[in-house]
């Protein structure tokens, strides 16, 4: 088992993901026309837009709010580091890249998911990559293959590492036994995710604005106390990048390591492609009424994670005095070394509960995903979600006291599964992805608040909810 898990991870993450992801962010950014670049306020625009009277569904900022609890993890604190005593500074700009283009993947993934939306047996909007892949490719095994990796990669074992992480984060800061922390995560969770995808949406729309601006705020305040070593930092960051400085690769030295790490860690955060954040883009209702806008709120949540979250923790590591590439000092130790080194003793406690908040609300986010995945599948039903939940409060549990590398392996191999059929999918969808961003624009050309006429999509009338899309 751990032969053929290592393979199919050598396989995906050493070759098909690290090239695939970073090659179909590229494609999109061409094919869109930059996109990303040049309607970068339209992303701000569908974010402030007014909320229709639609209670099928989540709001965009709910959407984002959920997505970026998903994405802003412990990726954000110890990934960073990782990527930094790895890479060097040079990966930090490997993460701006991969975002950058990322954020065209993110619009188009989750464009097609809002267009392929359904009704649940509630009537609740539910959507995702299955159900594209399934209308629109006409390829339900796939469709059928992906929900169950979503299932047992987001759903299942990644709640687990968050836990652990949670865990371990509680007993270095405050000594507090692993177990009885992931008792009460459990709890905690299962008060949240019991309510459903709407008690998720309001969680995380209170908790991910306060707990990323708590953040960012002790990041701007170093950033600060800093301010004329700023400059000296980014142009590290872009000559170790560029091969202008002796030390720019880490650990394993050379340009080949500050790209690969910042690659890696980069799509490892933003999530970009990989098929997960579009499951909750489907709930969401789009202002303006086109599935475009959609695709708009989830490039932002991209663009926030790993541009704006991930660089200040990487300018807190690059600031500080303790970052030694090879000194064996990584990962949240890393982060929490760097900020003992800036406010005190009191940094590493920030790190701990910085921790807790980002990888809980992972957690929730997580699950809503699965949640999703469960209703294609058909297993959405009062018993089959019942389950879910108790398998997610479990798995907490389990992964607060225990880490099974064969296990987390697995579920590494599994998300691989999921985001390849997931960048096979939307690039052959990339046709559909480009006629409505062409409609969107041309809309608002005109002067028009942007809508979906389902009369110019004629090719898609079998493949569309009618009772979503057709309306006027």
């Amino acid at each position: 088992m751990n032969a053929i898990v290592d393979f199919l991870n050598t396989v995906f993450w050493g070759y098909v993901l690290i090239y695939g992801l970073l090659a179909v962010g590229v494609f999109f950014t061409i094919r869109l026309g930059f996109l990303q670049f040049r309607h970068f306020g339209e992303m701000f625009r569908v974010i402030r837009s007014a909320p229709e009277t639609d209670k099928s569904g989540i709001t965009p900022f709910q959407a984002l709010t959920v997505s970026l609890a998903s994405r802003v993890g412990t990726g954000n604190i110890a990934g960073v580091a990782v990527a930094l005593y790895l890479g060097g500074a040079g990966a930090i700009f490997w993460m701006w890249l991969v975002a950058l283009v990322g954020m065209a993947t993110a619009y188009a993934e989750s464009t097609l998911a809002q267009l392929y939306k359904t009704r649940n047996a509630d009537g609740d909007y539910r959507g995702g990559p299955a159900f594209y892949i399934a209308k629109g490719l006409k390829q339900n095994w796939a469709a059928a293959l992906f929900s169950i990796a979503l299932i047992l990669s987001f759903g299942l074992v990644f709640n687990a590492v968050q836990a652990n992480s949670i865990a371990s984060a509680v007993d270095g800061a405050f000594g507090i036994p692993p177990v009885a922390t992931g008792v009460v995560i459990a709890v905690l969770a299962g008060v949240v995710i019991f309510g459903g995808i709407p008690q998720i949406a309001r969680f995380a729309s209170y908790v991910v604005p306060v707990m990323a601006g708590i953040y960012l705020l002790l990041g701007l305040i170093v950033l600060m106390m800093n301010i004329t070593e700023v400059p000296d930092m980014l142009y590290r960051i872009v000559a170790s990048a560029m091969g202008l400085e002796e030390a720019a690769g880490g650990v394993t030295g050379g340009l080949a390591a500050a790209m690969l790490n910042g690659v890696k860690r980069g799509l490892f955060s933003n999530e970009a492609g990989m098929g997960s954040a579009p499951n909750i883009a489907a709930c969401a209702v789009p202002q303006p009424h086109h599935p475009s806008a959609q695709g708009f709120v989830q490039a932002l949540g991209v663009f926030i994670d790993t541009i704006v979250v991930c660089t200040v923790t990487a300018l807190l590591i690059l600031l500080s005095g303790v970052f030694e590439p090879g000194s064996g000092l990584t990962g949240t130790e890393l982060t929490q070394a760097a900020l003992e080194d800036h406010i005190g003793a009191g940094g590493s406690y920030f790190v701990a509960i910085a921790i807790l908040f980002f990888a809980f609300t992972s957690i929730v986010g997580n699950y809503s995903y699965a949640e999703n995945a469960m209703t294609y599948l058909g297993l959405a039903g009062k018993t089959g979600i019942v389950v879910l939940r108790s398998a997610v409060l479990l798995m907490i549990i389990w992964g607060s006291v225990q880490t099974v590398a064969t296990v987390f392996n697995t579920a590494d191999a599994s998300m691989g599964l999921m985001a390849t059929i997931n960048l096979v999918a939307i690039v052959f969808l990339s046709g559909t992805v480009a006629k409505l961003t062409k409609d969107y624009f041309t809309q608002r050309s005109r002067g028009e608040e942007p809508r979906f006429h389902g009369a110019d999509y004629p090719e898609l009338s079998d493949e569309v909810d009618h009772e979503i899309w057709w309306r006027e």
